[in-house]
């Protein structure tokens, strides 16, 4: 099925209802922002195989593996409705007045209200929890801002399937049209529009470099320049610390090999550089997994651009001096699939070409072999932002290397300690955003209920009788929310 792109037309008329709609709904209680996406959770529940079996068709994504997505996807519209209902991301501060004070101190009360409407661009591996009633869209939603969806065009039948569930969930929970919306667009065009409309107050973006790079400059090149949370691009570096390998060089070949390959290496947490340092247990550690390598089918890739752009980076990546293939499957791949693929390289080659750290977006992993860990340092230095860093190490490693730890950390938005990065658990103490070039703001989190701040600025009210207050900073407390009252966090009922 074909859908055309969206005209400049048709892009102002949904911005301008976007904008009535966002009047009405910012001032929607907690309450009713969190029943309408239960209500999406539950319509996407409805749709029963016939959605599974359509991204199916279009991602080449497993069943088994879009029926879990489904469930996290709707796991993360329930769960960020009760945090939206318990309302701890409003922030509500509240500092009341001293009147003795020289000079008098004000009555102050702050909390987080919603930014505006908000643009949400699918992404492509992930067609239902990042994409049209993704982490982005629930997170917009509970903060009261209306949701423009831009589909993504490698799963634009889902994402249309996806938005008829949200449209009747919002007209069974009698949400005001214009609070969602949904457009395709294939061409950069309709997203430089969307992004330039001077009614649209921030973006959410998951996918390229190039793409959610391309959307922060547009943002910042308007007259007013708005927010753009793009999680982009990342390499996941592991450092394999020679204790850790000594005791467990083919376990954690074994693990690794798992992850590399894990769904076709298409996941932005996908481990693309291994650090170690040589020797005999990192020969190990190399054999093992090159053997295992050696055994994983090459698999489908998401679309024909995907696999294109991998055949592209991994071999312009192997080409480079002083890379070398190390190994790949010993079945042939066919069209449209990637080729699993671990290539090695000296931490001497790597610090001089700094090509060799940009993502390749696929089963592909580079081996940085180093002379000691002091050369290891040296590479951790180098590291450019990620969204996640790992360490594969013993307690005696990490005496020894905690200079390294201290300089991994301030690269990464979660560290790891002996696990793999792969696997995104949706809970408030995830993080998932990085420094850049990972994401474009290192202060949020695109996983996990936190996210629903990105959609948020404070306001302070000084000075405003009771009745005038919005509900989350009333004296008595009528939703019953956790707030911070003259430095005291409390339920309880401000006096006065």
């Amino acid at each position: 099925m074909e859908y055309k792109d969206a005209t400049t037309e048709e892009i102002e008329l949904i911005i301008q209802q976007s904008w009535a709609a966002f009047e009405v709904y910012r001032n929607f209680s907690l309450q009713q922002r969190a029943a309408f996406m239960r209500a999406i959770a539950d319509e996407l529940d409805k749709t029963g195989d016939a959605l599974l079996e359509a991204a199916a068709a279009e991602t080449h994504l497993p069943l088994p593996r879009l029926r879990n997505e489904r469930a996290r996807t709707m796991f993360q519209l329930t769960s960020y409705a009760a945090a939206c209902e318990a309302g701890n991301w409003l922030e509500a501060r509240i500092d009341t007045a001293v009147a003795d004070k020289n000079p008098p101190k004000p009555d102050l009360r702050k909390m987080l209200v919603p930014l505006g409407p908000v643009v949400v661009f699918g992404a492509a591996n992930f067609p239902f929890a990042y994409s049209t009633a993704g982490g982005d869209t629930a997170c917009a939603l509970a903060a009261g801002c209306p949701v423009i969806v831009k589909a993504h065009p490698g799963h634009a039948h889902t994402s249309q399937l996806v938005a008829d569930a949200i449209t009747r969930a919002a007209r069974a929970t009698g949400i005001p049209d214009g609070v969602f919306a949904h457009i395709h667009g294939a061409s950069f065009e309709v997203g430089k529009a969307l992004i330039e409309h001077p009614l649209i107050r921030a973006a959410g973006f998951t996918g390229s470099f190039a793409g959610g790079k391309q959307l922060f400059d547009w943002a910042n090149q308007r007259k007013e320049p708005i927010p753009v949370f793009a999680e982009m691009s990342s390499v996941n570096p592991v450092y394999l610390l020679p204790g850790k390998l000594k005791e467990a060089a083919e376990e954690t070949a074994r693990l690794y090999a798992g992850s590399i390959t894990l769904g076709v290496g298409q996941f932005c947490t996908n481990p693309g550089i291994l650090v170690a340092v040589e020797g005999e247990a990192l020969d190990r550690f190399k054999n093992v997994l090159t053997e295992e390598i050696k055994k994983t089918a090459p698999g489908d890739m998401l679309n024909i651009g995907i696999f294109k752009n991998y055949v592209e980076k991994r071999a312009n990546a192997l080409a480079q001096e002083g890379v070398e293939m190390t190994a790949v499957p010993e079945a042939d791949p066919q069209l449209e699939q990637g080729l699993p693929t671990i290539a090695t390289t000296t931490a001497a080659v790597f610090l001089e070409n700094p090509l060799l750290q940009k993502e390749v977006f696929g089963p592909y992993s580079l081996l940085v072999v180093c002379r000691s860990e002091a050369e290891m340092l040296e590479v951790a230095r180098h590291i450019e932002g990620q969204l996640t860093s790992t360490l594969m190490a013993t307690q005696e490693d990490l005496a020894r290397n905690r200079y390294l730890i201290d300089i991994v950390k301030n690269q990464c938005g979660r560290l790891i300690l002996n696990g793999v990065p792969t696997g995104v658990e949706v809970c408030l103490s995830m993080q998932h955003g990085g420094p850049y070039p990972s994401t474009t703001d290192a202060r949020f989190t695109s996983v996990g209920a936190d996210g629903i701040k990105r959609f948020a600025r404070p306001v302070a009210f000084q000075n405003w009788n009771d009745e005038w207050l919005p509900a989350e900073l009333q004296n008595s407390n009528p939703l019953d929310i956790w707030r911070t009252v003259n430095d005291e966090l409390t339920k309880q009922p401000v006096n006065g």
